[in-house]
């Protein structure tokens, strides 16, 4: 590229973003999407004013501490280390919004109407309640910091708890639990835990893991109702609870926007288009909250996952200023720690895809392959980090593996490849 070309460039992206420079930009959310797609706005150029609402009352915080140090006491909170005022960005604190006008370019607040020239929408999502025990004593979430701080004296008065669902959620709830010296009875409405994630061979030996921690674990275990002090199950077993944790799932924090027109999906969210457009003019929505088509997998993601809502941002603040970004199209990441282990997976799969074993799943260390027409997939890693790092670039190359290869755990997954 000659210097006059560049040149050239350079000045492009200033004039737009000039063009953009008052434009005011307000962000619904305060979580990580939200919170990062404000810094990215500011690290790519954009000199406009940018508003972060947000409804919790606390500094913006990281989510994944909350089912580890902080709900152990290890860790006060884990607010983000970013000083919003010295880069210009507007921060309203215990803000709610309660819906948006698009044709109006306004957003509707009990404190009253907040114009936008671009609206982002990064509300995340909100834990799915169990019907019937809203109100109950000693039920609890584990979403927010609030949450965290009201259990952390259950686990510190070692009470028996009973944890319903046997997801991300629940097992790394469980693992602190165990930690604190609780009793801990996980029941699980499927035949497995994970069962929304994994396939049932994959899944099933993670079973053996609660005994391990010393939880017991319950499977095909249907909670009839709630009560104070225990858990009823629909054969009539009633398990004493001093506490009872929730973790069946979450979905899209979206019902603030019925009635705007704004195009929502099959799961209440938002639907964004490759460059995480709304179906309004000047909308982005971006994280939890959000699907978004992806053409490495043929189909419409909905990823809640902490590394979407970091990666994300980027694209969005990229349209906001003008620089016409590709597609977004992440390989889907995430990680869990629980019951000992480090648990990761990178890609997605369906129940059509070739699975590869890569080591014994009743040991220590083992990772899984899904194969699409050859190519890699997905990988899930438990305790082989190595695995998921080589595995991630493979899909990301949309790179094809020898099944025989990829099979043998002692040979790197790179080398597997054809």
């Amino acid at each position: 590229m000659s210097e006059q070309q560049t040149q050239s460039e350079q000045q492009g992206r200033a004039r737009r973003r000039g063009e953009q420079g008052e434009r005011h930009v307000v962000i619904v959310g305060a979580g990580m999407a939200g919170v990062q797609t404000a810094v990215a706005l500011r690290e790519q150029g954009f000199a406009g004013p940018v508003t972060v609402l947000g409804a919790e009352p606390h500094q913006p915080y990281d989510r994944p501490p909350l089912s580890k140090a902080v709900l152990l006491g290890k860790a006060e909170g884990s607010a983000f280390d970013i000083d919003f005022e010295a880069l210009g960005i507007g921060l309203h604190l215990g803000r709610e919004v309660t819906g948006v006008r698009p044709a109006d370019h306004e957003l509707d607040t009990a404190a009253g109407p907040v114009p936008y020239d671009v609206l982002v929408l990064a509300t995340g999502a909100e834990p799915i309640r169990l019907p019937g025990a809203e109100g109950v004593p000693g039920v609890h979430l584990l979403r927010t910091l609030d949450d965290a701080a009201r259990l952390r004296p259950v686990l510190a008065a070692q009470h028996d708890i009973v944890v319903v669902g046997a997801g991300w959620i629940g097992a790394e709830f469980a693992t602190a639990a165990r930690e604190a010296g609780c009793a801990v009875t996980v029941v699980e409405a499927a035949g497995r835990p994970l069962a929304g994630a994994l396939p049932e061979e994959v899944a099933a030996p993670m079973a053996a893991w609660y005994a391990d921690c010393g939880a017991v674990l319950r499977l095909h275990a249907r909670v009839e109702h709630v009560e104070p002090g225990a858990v009823v199950l629909a054969d009539g077993t009633r398990l004493p609870a001093g506490a009872v944790v929730v973790g069946i799932g979450a979905r899209p924090a979206t019902a603030w926007l019925a009635g705007s027109g704004i195009e929502l999906g099959a799961h209440r969210e938002v639907v964004a288009d490759d460059h995480l457009r709304a179906s309004a003019p000047d909308v982005y929505a971006v994280g939890d909250c959000a699907s978004f088509p992806s053409g490495r997998y043929g189909e419409r993601l909905l990823v809640h996952h902490w590394d979407n809502a970091l990666q994300g941002p980027r694209t969005v603040a990229a349209n906001i200023i003008g620089e016409e970004p590709a597609a977004y199209d992440p390989v889907p990441y995430f990680w869990s720690e629980q019951f000992g282990r480090f648990v990761q997976y990178a890609g997605h799969h369906t129940p059509d895809d070739e699975l590869v074993w890569r080591g014994d799943p009743t040991g220590a260390a083992w990772s899984v392959c899904w194969l699409r027409d050859g190519a890699l997939a997905a990988v899930l890693a438990v305790g082989r980090p190595r695995d998921l790092a080589q595995g991630r670039k493979l899909i990301e190359a949309g790179t094809h593996l020898d099944p025989t290869s990829a099979a043998d755990p002692s040979v790197p997954l790179k080398k597997a490849a054809l």
